[in-house]
């Protein structure tokens, strides 16, 4: 029932703020010392300081209508994130064999300090809303520190072993430690640390049995950080994947398109979704299993005239956990899209620079959060564009959602709706 409000409905309040500051920079240095003899070091910086107030939880009563509300704030929330990425790149033959070495270092810290205050609001009638209430009750909720530092370690070979056959054999060590803070309201502050590590190998092998035509299958193992947070305050144990892939890869018409058809499978363990219980955390489910089939094509098929197309078939769901049932599908994945964009740019005459495109974009059904599953319809949009290149200057109009299609995206138990026909200016001069 309440997907027939219109998008522009606001269940919170008028004077709600939601005020996010980035600031971010990237500083990179690549040398070669010689042919063979390469180094690449990059180092990002970003921070966010958050000023929330909105309604940003509660329940639908049972008439439907009736949304109870609370005001979570988030008061100069502050993260910031250093990372620094450091690859030496080798290349030397043993014998008849090719090898291009890779070595790598990277660190990492994220500090996250989050002042969170929680206030009651009344009910809203979302039908029929009536604004001006004032939140009351205003309590500091909780207090959070959080600083996870990562170290990762990584040697790769790329091998040649014959002119039509590559073998990639790698590997990659990563330590974690995580410390956290939590200090609630009158209540004495709780510490916690957590420290990991995982090696995660990584396997490939690409053999040609002809020049346009690579048959290729991989193994690779992961071990990522979770930056979620549990309702006691934790932050979630990392994730951990392991990936199975085979496929084939063409190059057609002397090159002018490429296609790429693979089928994979892939394990994930302590992934992390919507605490049901209390939605602005998050919980770990304890393993998901996808697999499936994605097929790209891409290229030019006649001078001037380019297209990229995929389409996908996914089974992606909850393979083993203590309390989601085995077998719910993984929210907000799709069974099966596809995506179609062309463009046609006039080559020569007056009109040479003209560009043309237009494209179609399917996502099939998904579930909105895993352990009370809502269905979210499936949607197809349609998007234009326009665009002239003359010299160094170059004009656009991008249309998207050009029929005003009414679609939802979803993040466990939030549903967002999606722009109505956007139209996008750009005027750019390159020098």
């Amino acid at each position: 029932m309440f997907l027939t409000l219109p998008i522009s409905r606001n269940v919170g309040e008028p004077n709600s703020v939601f005020d996010v500051d980035y600031n971010s920079g990237t500083l990179t240095l690549d040398h070669r010392f010689s042919d063979s003899l390469q180094v690449r070091s990059g180092l990002f910086v970003r921070s966010s300081f958050l000023n929330t107030n909105f309604a940003s939880y509660g329940d639908l009563e049972a008439d439907g209508r009736t949304f109870e509300r609370g005001v979570q704030e988030d008061s100069n929330r502050r993260n910031e994130d250093y990372s620094w990425q450091t690859d030496l790149i080798g290349k030397f033959n043993t014998r008849s064999i090719a090898h291009q070495l890779l070595l790598g270092l990277e660190l990492s810290r994220s500090t996250d300090i989050d002042p969170v205050f929680i206030s009651d609001l009344a009910s809203i009638d979302i039908f029929n809303p009536v604004y001006g209430a004032r939140p009351t009750n205003r309590t500091l909720n909780n207090y959070y520190v959080t600083r996870t530092d990562t170290l990762g370690i990584y040697l790769q070979d790329q091998v040649t072993l014959l002119p039509n056959l590559k073998l990639l054999v790698g590997g990659r060590y990563d330590f974690v430690d995580s410390n956290n803070s939590r200090t609630p309201e009158g209540g004495s502050t709780t510490k916690s640390e957590f420290n990991d590590g995982a090696f995660s190998p990584r396997v490939g092998l690409v053999y040609q049995p002809i020049e346009p035509i690579s048959l290729y299958a991989s193994y690779s193992t992961s071990f990522v950080p979770n930056n979620s947070r549990a309702a006691s305050g934790e932050t979630l144990e990392p994730s951990r994947s392991t990936q199975y892939e085979v496929g084939i890869k063409s190059e057609l018409f002397d090159r002018r398109l490429l296609a790429t058809l693979a089928a994979y499978d892939i394990t994930k363990t302590n992934i992390p979704t919507t605490d049901p219980d209390n939605i602005e955390f998050s919980i770990a489910v304890g393993e998901i299993k996808s697999r499936g089939i994605e097929l790209d094509i891409a290229g030019e098929i006649l001078p001037g005239w380019k297209i990229i197309a995929s389409g996908y078939l996914n089974d992606a769901f909850v393979s083993k956990d203590n309390t989601i049932p085995v077998g719910t599908r993984l929210e907000n994945s799709a069974y099966h899209g596809a995506s179609l964009w062309t463009t046609y740019e006039i080559q020569k005459g007056d009109l040479q620079g003209l560009k043309f495109g237009a494209g179609i974009f399917y996502v099939g059904d998904r579930i909105a959060n895993q352990s009370d599953p809502f269905t979210v319809a499936s949607y197809l949009r349609t998007d234009a564009a326009i665009s002239y290149k003359r010299d160094n200057w170059r004009a656009a109009l991008n249309f998207k959602n050009i029929f005003d299609l009414k679609y939802y995206d979803t993040s466990g138990y939030f549903l967002f709706p999606q722009a109505p026909l956007t139209v996008l200016g750009t005027i750019s001069f390159e020098f």
